[in-house]
């Protein structure tokens, strides 16, 4: 399926040297930045503790903003979840506070926002569907209501913290040790080094904006980030593989011919493709609320620059390290080398 055909190749690779200087620039800057201001890491990686509350009517976020942030308790987060009625609280650790700490200062922050809706704390007992006799807080006014609810409360430790950004680190290098692995199998260790670089790029870029404005990281902009990288580097599979086509199809082309061929020849289905899926990026950024507000930014980050890298960093990197035709198709091993005819116009990869 395709929008539009480009009859003429567009000459991307006439211009390679001016975008990777670029790409150069903003990587160095984006370093810069993650190393000067480093990443805003929100309650997941630091610990804190969490309060889910109820409201019975719709909760207004800036009323629950400003009593919680008139206990001076450090930088909360104040956020819908779910429903309109309810409300994510997070608290910031303070000092070397321990679980029974934390507990009671989740207990004060909750006796802040009944008392702001009239009400005084109290205990409530009640059974569980298991027959267990349990209490919990609550919240009533004079006139018996109850106008909110403490749902849940979850202290994270910094240890847990700790733990949960090593793993983080942990499945990125999976990741990026996966991708080079599976580009070097299936077409060529220089398409591996290329395609990795692109996508180091790319997320590199990412964590250098959320450094410089100070977004909060979560594990959600993390997912975000594991999603880019796979993201990325399907467009640059797309696009090599239609380089080993054009190396195939047409012999008397030049490398820098036949990448612009391959990425000239895949516009429309990247228009396609990266403009639904940032429509529906879009929509979330949009709609989503707070709490994918930061996940939407980063995927829309990683779809712009993951279509940037994919030509002007990955097909300009594999041209500047010598593919070559006989890279491709006159191996005996691995997929790149399976070429039954050369002289087979068909034999050229169907992507």
């Amino acid at each position: 399926m395709e929008f539009f055909r480009i009859r003429r190749d567009i000459p991307f690779m006439r211009h390679a040297l001016v975008f990777n200087i670029i790409s150069f620039v903003t990587f160095a800057a984006a370093v810069f930045f993650l190393v000067t201001r480093g990443l805003h890491l929100s309650i997941e990686f630091k610990g804190g503790t969490v309060l889910e509350v109820e409201y019975a009517q719709t909760a207004n976020l800036e009323k629950v903003r400003g009593t919680i942030e008139a206990l001076k308790l450090g930088e909360v987060q104040v956020q819908n979840f779910g429903t309109s009625h309810d409300v994510l609280v997070r608290l910031p650790v303070r000092g070397e506070a321990k679980p029974g700490e934390q507990a009671a200062t989740a207990t004060r922050a909750f006796e802040a926002l009944c008392q702001a809706e009239s009400g005084r704390v109290g205990t409530k007992a009640y059974t569980t569907p298991q027959g267990e006799q349990v209490s919990r807080p609550s919240c009533t006014t004079p006139a018996g209501t109850e106008p909110v609810k403490l749902s849940r409360t979850e202290f994270v430790g910094p240890a847990v913290g700790s733990e949960l950004a090593a793993d983080g680190l942990k499945a990125l290098a999976f990741v990026v040790v996966g991708i080079v692995l599976y580009l070097a199998f299936r077409f060529e260790w220089k398409f591996g080094v290329a395609g990795i670089i692109a996508n180091l790029h790319d997320v590199v870029i990412i964590l250098g904006f959320f450094a410089f404005f100070q977004w909060e990281f979560s594990l959600a902009v993390l997912a975000a980030v594991l999603a880019v990288l796979g993201y990325s580097v399907n467009e640059s599979v797309v696009i090599f593989d239609r380089i080993r086509e054009a190396f195939r199809k047409y012999r008397k082309l030049t490398t820098p011919q036949v990448i612009d061929h391959a990425i000239t020849s895949t516009i429309s289905r990247t228009v396609i493709t990266h403009g639904s899926t940032q429509i529906m990026v879009l929509a979330m950024l949009l709609f989503g609320g707070p709490t994918l507000h930061y996940f939407a930014v980063a995927l829309t980050i990683g779809i712009c620059f993951g279509i940037y890298s994919s030509v002007f960093v990955a097909a300009a990197i594999a041209m500047w390290l010598g593919v070559k035709r006989e890279d491709l198709i006159s191996k005996g091993g691995g997929a790149a080398g399976k070429e039954h005819d050369p002289n087979d116009p068909n034999a050229g990869a169907v992507v």
